[in-house]
């Protein structure tokens, strides 16, 4: 199962976001799960720096399953949007297949 912990400060703003795990809901290269997944927080990612003065610190693993990323300031509107963005969109793939990717809040 991928799981994705979204990180708020006190006002509810996001901070940062770490994704783990493996939805295996198909083989390797065919698992639709983990490829929206994917394309939503490495979209969210690069939207970070391309759209915003942001430079979110970047942990990932290279054998893949695992992203972490993390706000210096959480405080700009635009890289809020981009964040809450990210988050309609992984709980409209949650929606559908919640067996195989779960969203959390810490």
């Amino acid at each position: 199962m991928i799981k994705v912990i979204i990180q708020q400060d006190s006002e509810q703003r996001i901070t940062g976001f770490t994704m783990s795990g493996h939805a295996d809901f198909d083989v390797h290269g065919k698992d639709l799960v983990c490829a929206g997944a994917s394309a939503v927080v490495f979209g969210t990612v690069n939207a970070l720096y391309a759209l915003t003065d942001c430079e979110p610190d970047v942990d990932m693993a290279d054998e893949g399953g695992y992203l972490s990323v993390k706000l210096e300031d959480a405080s700009d509107d635009s890289v809020q949007t981009i964040l809450e963005t990210m988050i309609v969109s992984l709980k409209t793939i949650e929606s559908e297949y919640n067996e195989f990717i779960k969203l959390e809040y810490e």
